[in-house]
């Protein structure tokens, strides 16, 4: 045994390196091949150990020598079978390696097809998953893994052995530890053909999937039917299903990703209450967790991400399938959630944490709800929702479910919410459900707004108009889904920095570019709707402040030190989220001017020279092809376009002298232009600080805010456009943006 264990350390060595072998492949293949007959002289050996010591009334020294003996035996037979699956195991991956030089990786090839044909290596490497010994039984199963996708890109047909052993495990569903490394084996497979950068993976995919597709779908109808509370061995069954919901997950993103169209793909949509009913199940709370999540990836079309790169195939044939799979799952939801899925849902008690819920003494956190839960059930009956109405269409319909499930939804998450939620805008949910997530944040805001876009079209269009806007805005605020006061809310937690706005645009991490871009078009139409949206929002800011009087004493104080701000922002100095630090350059704004020179400059300054986008590297998304882009078409665009600030330009040759100034402009986010600010604010402050002027104060606060936040965004990315830096072409987002200031300059002075 010790030669056989020196020869293997040596290729060990040599395929680590993925050096050439510098002796015949066949005198490697008797060391490299697992021996099953140490393996039952192991057990034969443990088993007489105990039959010997029994016997005796006193244990006597020839006894513990031969048990001894036996016992180095088992320790020595284990320690080489390990060894023998790790060299084969690095084998294969430098096999596959594009890195391995040719004459190494062809000797090692010939090495594991040899080993592949006489030696019946899987069968072998099967029959360890039953070992007792978990380390055994994975590196058996992670190796049998590798041996798999090796005949796959080798055309080889799989092992007989292999498929037999699936699909017997899988129809004799049992509960045993088989089922998992059946389950698990799969999964790594899946894995490693999504790695692969050829363009042959679907077809390889075909090739293995092909053999399991009916015998899955009989093991997911099984697995999911049965009674969980009277399993003997919950833990077996847990294992099982872990593993089975992230091979779920890999079938569902081959659909996405690669051109295939198998009945295993769709086993989720097809019974989508299977998995539903995991949530119900009394396991732990990282298994239900673990469902939640894995459905909201699906309805979100996010499943795979990881391996795929989250984006989608230049080119994907059409699924005939996916809007009736997509709306069975959501209707699966709702339903759910009707029957009381969110009352049976506890997030409380210990978080689980890495798919457990110990935790080691001395690290406990902070108590508090799951929020990752939170988030994920929150998203669910959002995106179920919206995929429902795509499909619906009877407006009184749309507004009964959605009174019905956000009320639901708002029940949920009220309680764990802190601070809890303010009576007076329920739409505060969002924000703080998704503080510490923002993909998840700006995914349920997009949802939300194509909610509010698609149940407001539909009523507006079937319903008289008789009951009156009031009416339908109460009605979005009561069930926390108003566009503007989740604009808003996100604003306020971000600061209204304008250079967070820009990370997100330039990131590709979150769905903002498109949640922003349908934003603004719905604000161009609903500025009235916005505008009073931002009084009864300011007001209700004023009424949380500690008092009104010390906001307008700050304000005449900040007014009478060299006037660096306007006198309506600094009341906002007090209404920050608490989590959010501004630094004071985003707080800083231009000295206020008399309403005369204001109404002048502003004419003057509403829109700047357009830039030449013809230089932009590409476009990301080409936002004048949605679907109600004729409200932004280039003729709007241009009449608000026919001046250029004198003051700009002659700025703009001054600093053009100097390159210390010049570097400071491109530099900092300030655009040259000013917004106008309102006649009513440069009066002075009434010492008995009337409510009347002060809701004024914040209601033209929050708007200045907003839209000054929007001119620095559009100043940062004009500039960074000239210079080729923008990874898309910004073009029609500047125009946005120039025709909400626009809108809001014309509002502030309609003469």
């Amino acid at each position: 045994m010790k030669a056989v264990f020196e020869a293997l350390e040596q290729l060990y060595k040599k395929v680590l390196f993925g050096a050439p072998l510098d002796r015949d492949s066949h005198d490697y293949i008797s060391h490299l091949n697992p021996t099953l007959a140490e393996q039952d002289c192991s057990e034969a050996a443990s088993s007489e150990c105990s039959d010997l010591q029994g016997a005796q009334d006193t244990p006597q020294l020839p006894a513990v020598n031969v048990c001894l003996k036996r016992s180095t035996q088992m320790s020595s037979a284990r320690e080489l079978t390990l060894l023998q699956l790790t060299v084969m195991r690095v084998m294969i991956t430098r096999i596959l390696s594009l890195e391995t030089e040719s004459p190494a990786k062809e000797q090692y090839r010939h090495m594991i097809l040899i080993l592949l044909k006489s030696s019946e290596v899987d069968l072998k490497l099967i029959c360890m998953f039953q070992d007792s010994d978990k380390l055994l039984s994975h590196m058996a199963a992670k190796c049998l893994a590798l041996l798999l996708y090796f005949q796959l890109k080798e055309k080889m047909t799989l092992s007989n052995s292999w498929i037999a052993f699936c699909h017997k495990s899988l129809s004799e569903y049992s509960g045993s530890d088989k089922v998992a490394h059946c389950l698990w084996t799969l999964t790594v497979v899946v894995k490693e053909i999504f790695k692969d950068t050829s363009s042959q993976k679907a077809e390889i995919l075909k090739q293995f999937l092909a053999p399991f597709d009916t015998v899955l779908e009989e093991f997911y109808s099984s697995f999911f039917s049965q009674q969980f509370e009277k399993l003997q061995d919950a833990s077996k069954t847990i294992n099982s299903l872990t593993c089975f919901l992230e091979l779920l997950e890999l079938l569902i993103a081959s659909r996405i990703h690669l051109k295939l169209h198998f009945t295993c793909q769709r086993l989720l949509f097809l019974k989508p209450s299977c998995v539903l009913r995991v949530i119900t199940w009394p396991v732990q709370a990282f298994v239900k967790r673990k469902c939640i999540i894995f459905i909201k990836k699906c309805l979100l079309w996010k499943v795979g991400e990881d391996l795929c790169g989250g984006s989608l195939p230049a080119f994907v044939p059409p699924d005939p399938h996916l809007d009736g799979d997509m709306l069975a799952l959501a209707n699966a939801v709702l339903q759910s959630v009707d029957l009381g899925l969110l009352r049976t849902l506890s997030v409380h008690g210990k978080r689980s944490y890495f798919g457990g819920d110990v935790i080691q003494p001395g690290c406990e956190p902070a108590p508090g709800p799951d929020h990752v839960i939170l988030r994920a059930a929150s998203l669910l009956i959002l995106k179920s929702l919206e995929i429902k109405f795509q499909h619906c269409t009877s407006a009184n319909e749309m507004k009964v479910d959605l009174q019905r499930f956000m009320s639901e939804l708002l029940t949920f998450v009220k309680p764990h919410l802190q601070p809890s939620l303010t009576s007076h805008n329920p739409c505060e949910w969002l924000s703080k459900v998704f503080i510490e997530q923002d993909d998840d944040m700006l995914e349920a805001a997009n949802v939300s707004l194509g909610i509010y876009r698609k149940v407001t079209r539909d009523y507006k269009t079937t319903e008289s108009l008789a009951q009156g806007e009031r009416t339908w805005n109460q009605h979005t605020h009561e069930n926390g889904y108003n566009p503007h006061c989740i604009f808003l809310f996100f604003l306020r937690n971000i600061g209204f920095d304008s250079t967070v706005l820009l990370d997100f645009l330039i990131s590709s991490e979150t769905c903002f570019l498109e949640y922003f871009v349908k934003y603004l078009k719905l604000l161009q139409k609903d500025w009235d709707n916005y505008f009073t949206i931002c009084k009864s929002f300011a007001v209700t800011e004023s009424k949380d402040s500690l008092t009104i009087c010390s906001c307008s004493h700050s304000l005449s104080q900040d007014k009478s030190h060299n006037q660096k701000e306007p006198g309506h922002l600094a009341p906002l100095r007090n209404h920050r989220n608490a989590h959010t630090q501004v630094p004071e350059a985003a707080e800083s704004s231009p000295e206020p001017l008399s309403p005369a020179v204001m109404a002048k400059e502003t004419q003057t300054t509403l829109q700047t020279k357009d830039l030449d986008s013809s230089k932009a590297p590409w476009s990301l998304v080409d936002y004048d092809s949605s679907e109600d882009s004729e409200v932004e078409s280039p003729d709007q665009y241009l009449a608000s376009s026919k001046q250029i600030s004198f003051h700009q330009e002659a700025m703009m040759k001054i600093q053009a002298t100097d390159k210390k100034n010049e570097i400071k402009k491109e530099c900092s986010l300030e655009p040259p232009s000013r917004i106008l600010v309102p006649k009513e604010l440069t009066a002075p402050f009434s010492v008995d600080c009337d409510t009347a002027s002060t809701s004024i104060i914040y209601e033209v606060g929050i708007s200045h805010r907003t839209v000054k936040c929007f001119q620095e965004l559009q100043g940062a990315v004009s500039r960074l456009q000239k210079k080729n830096l923008f990874p898309y072409n910004p073009t029609a987002l500047l125009k946005l943006l120039k025709h909400i200031e626009a809108i809001y300059n014309k509002d502030m002075n309609p003469l």
